[in-house]
């Protein structure tokens, strides 16, 4: 009887194997995760976090990248002193915050696009592929368009504003002071499309019971819109808000393609005289300065835009 157990038994040893300890299986697991992640990861430090640290330092040198490494020339807060005297960066940081009015002008007309769009139109599909083709066209096909629109002399904006009165009209991008408000006009036709889909998401995301409730309650379409609608679009609001502010300081190509700063600086941008400064004129150190500041302003920005979102923003 004994022989029997021990026979039964002897398998069941055989069977059972030493477990592996927890922590080699978890090192295993972060040692594939690594290998994975790798490739992005160099890819991240090479062509991101390197340029980054890179210009922060060539900010307080004075080089020209032609004459090679042995041209760069220390000289601490000079660039940046340098900045707060020059009227050019001066004033493209002006034209960078009066461009951000552009952010709240192109939400609320998405807002209101979404809503009528997702609720009383049909064939959405149509148009949002409409409201959607200006984001995704060539800019310069986008700046060629427009160009004729805003032609002085007999494009169709001034012809149909001389039709009804207006015997002077504005010359448009031509004009330093209409120049500025020209490339805002087009900022906001081209953004509309993105911030429209993404609301129409966001729309769409809202339980049709709150709705149904508050037509019980006998709550009329504004008390809907500001006790439902626009407390549970807000944080898609703050995400096409963030995103938004940053585009506003990245604008780069409507200017290169329309007004290359113009007219006498009207239009000039940060991101522009960034590179004007360091690939026409060859002051990579001065430019690197304007960079680190364009890094600190969208920095702050941001870093408020988080701050003021526990106050608005609903989760």
């Amino acid at each position: 009887m004994s022989q029997t157990m021990e026979t039964v038994k002897k398998p069941g040893r055989q069977m059972t194997g030493r477990p592996k300890p927890r922590g080699s299986l978890r090192r295993g697991e972060n040692l594939w995760g690594i290998l994975f992640v790798s490739p992005m990861l160099f890819g991240v430090i090479i062509l991101v976090l390197f340029p980054i640290l890179a210009t922060l330092v060539l900010g307080f040198a004075d080089w020209n990248f032609v004459q090679g490494w042995d041209g760069i020339q220390w000289v601490g807060f000079q660039n940046f002193r340098h900045l707060l005297e020059d009227d050019i960066f001066l004033k493209s940081v002006r034209n960078n915050l009066i461009f951000l009015l552009t952010v709240p002008i192109y939400m609320m007309i998405s807002m209101l696009l979404a809503i009528l769009i997702d609720r009383f139109v049909y064939m959405k599909g149509y148009f949002k592929v409409a409201y959607f083709m200006p984001y995704i066209s060539n800019i310069v096909a986008v700046a060629v368009v427009w160009q004729v629109l805003f032609q002085p002399s007999y494009g169709p904006i001034n012809e149909i504003l001389r039709t009804i009165g207006i015997s002077n009209p504005p010359k448009w991008i031509a004009d330093p002071n209409f120049a500025l408000i020209s490339i805002m006009l087009i900022s906001i036709w081209i953004s509309i499309g993105f911030n429209l889909i993404i609301y129409i998401a966001g729309l769409q995301s809202i339980p049709k019971d709150l709705y149904e409730a508050a037509d019980i309650d006998g709550a009329n379409g504004w008390t809907k819109f500001r006790r439902i609608t626009l407390p549970l679009l807000s944080p898609t609001s703050f995400f096409l808000l963030v995103t938004g502010v940053i585009s506003t300081f990245k604008v780069f190509d409507i200017i290169a393609v329309m007004t290359q700063g113009g007219p006498i600086g009207s239009t000039t941008m940060m991101v522009w005289y960034l590179y004007d400064t360091a690939f026409v004129n060859l002051k990579v150190g001065y430019a690197s300065s304007i960079a680190a500041v364009l890094f600190g302003f969208v920095m702050l920005i941001t870093l408020g835009q988080w701050a003021a979102q526990k106050k608005w923003v609903n989760y």
